[in-house]
């Protein structure tokens, strides 16, 4: 039996989104186009492969290791479509850089604008998710490009240092916090709504250790999926959160939020850039690498 590859990456899809929606947004196809097809593609296998439930779809046994190939093969697709670009240089091609949310958000604006005036031929395509998401990306080989905010410790991964990132605790203007003459002990949050990052994101991940550390555990904690809503979330009243100082310098000038100064207490995290060992560099790679790794004076160093 040949596997039709088409409905293979339809599954695949579905399998890695967990949902038929999710896997219809990323493909720009209808979802009932995409559930037709992987039923078509379960007849032609023979075999259930996904566990359809109110929450979702799962793979079957079946599933798992039919998708575990289809990682393989797509992943050799895309490293050979990249060997062709490579040679093509930096004349023409695409770059797909993924980063987490804040640094997509927040640090590498700048670099995108210096990389598109020096290089305009090179397509530039930006995908923003949490570490764990930009990990898995790049173990797939679906991004050139990996920045993220927490540790990523995965065999098939090198983290390497990028640049350092100073977090703030930050409250609104009528908190008592921001009322304060002095510094704020670190344990006065143990009265407090924490609101942090969801699950998978290296800023949840900064701050939960460095508490933790601490022996700090705040009375209520609060995911949200984004620093932007976090904010807000703040602004309005509903608890403090620790944030990385780059994402607030606009809502701080408008005093619509405050920096918070805590006694004898400061996180100051690494980001990280991940790569794929033995995965060939493009020139397009190697230019934009050149253009973060010399802009923050910090040479690779790598660390497996």
């Amino acid at each position: 039996m040949s596997l039709n590859l088409h409905l293979l990456r339809l599954f695949a899809t579905v399998a890695r989104t967990g949902s038929f929606s999710r896997a219809a947004e990323v493909l720009h196809i209808s979802q009932p186009a995409i559930s037709k097809s992987v039923r078509d593609f379960e007849l032609q296998v023979g075999c259930r492969l996904l566990d359809r439930g109110p929450r979702g779809v799962k793979p079957t046994r079946e599933g798992e290791a039919l998708a575990r190939h289809a990682v393989a093969l797509f992943a050799a697709e895309r490293a050979a479509e990249e060997e062709l670009q490579a040679m093509r240089g930096l004349l023409r091609g695409a770059l797909r850089i993924g980063a987490s949310t804040t640094i997509a958000t927040y640090m590498i604006p700048e670099y995108l604008g210096a990389f598109n005036r020096a290089h305009p031929g090179i397509e530039l395509n930006i995908l923003s998710a949490n570490t764990q998401a930009i990990a898995d990306l790049m173990i797939g080989h679906e991004i050139d490009i990996a920045l993220v905010e927490g540790l990523v410790d995965d065999r098939n991964l090198v983290s390497d240092p990028w640049r350092t990132d100073a977090m703030v605790l930050i409250a609104a203007p009528d908190h008592s916090f921001a009322k304060a003459k002095e510094p704020v002990g670190l344990d006065a949050l143990a009265g407090e709504t924490l609101i942090v990052r969801e699950h998978g994101s290296g800023s949840l991940q900064a701050v939960t250790g460095a508490l933790q550390a601490r022996g700090i555990m705040p009375a209520r904690t609060l995911e949200v999926g984004g620093t932007e809503a976090i904010k807000q979330m703040v602004a309005a009243g509903v608890g403090v959160a620790i944030v990385s100082a780059a994402t607030i310098k606009d809502q701080v000038e408008l005093g619509k939020l405050k920096i918070v100064e805590l006694r004898d207490f400061s996180i100051e995290r690494t980001l990280w850039q991940l790569k794929k060992p033995g995965r060939l560099q493009s020139p397009a790679v190697a230019a934009f690498e050149k253009l973060i790794r010399v802009a923050e004076g910090n040479p690779a160093r790598n660390r497996s």
